[in-house]
């Protein structure tokens, strides 16, 4: 399983540990939006974003209206997109809480 991420058609950020991004979804569910994979930095307590989906396509954040913590553990964190991954250590501000 691995640590993905999928942003919905009504602009909602799921995390999950899956093994397609599709798994994400809800019955009916689309993902217009994109989505990449994660992982949690706890010494920073901050969640990097990076990647893409390669059935979605790489994430969209400017139609992320809310973030659905539970695949992670329910702890609302900073998010930060690292998008030249792993070229670099770059992360660019994403939200701070949704």
């Amino acid at each position: 399983m691995y640590q993905k991420f999928i942003i919905t058609d009504d602009g909602e950020m799921k995390f999950g540990k899956v093994y397609h991004h599709r798994n994400l979804l809800g019955w009916g569910g689309t993902c217009p939006y994109g989505g990449g994979l994660w992982r949690l930095d706890m010494e920073r307590d901050i969640v990097v974003l990076y990647g893409r989906s390669f059935e979605f396509g790489p994430p969209d954040f400017t139609y992320l209206k809310y973030v659905n913590w539970d695949g992670i553990d329910g702890n609302e964190r900073l998010l930060f997109y690292q998008p030249h991954w792993p070229y670099d250590e770059a992360l660019i501000p994403v939200a701070t809480a949704y």
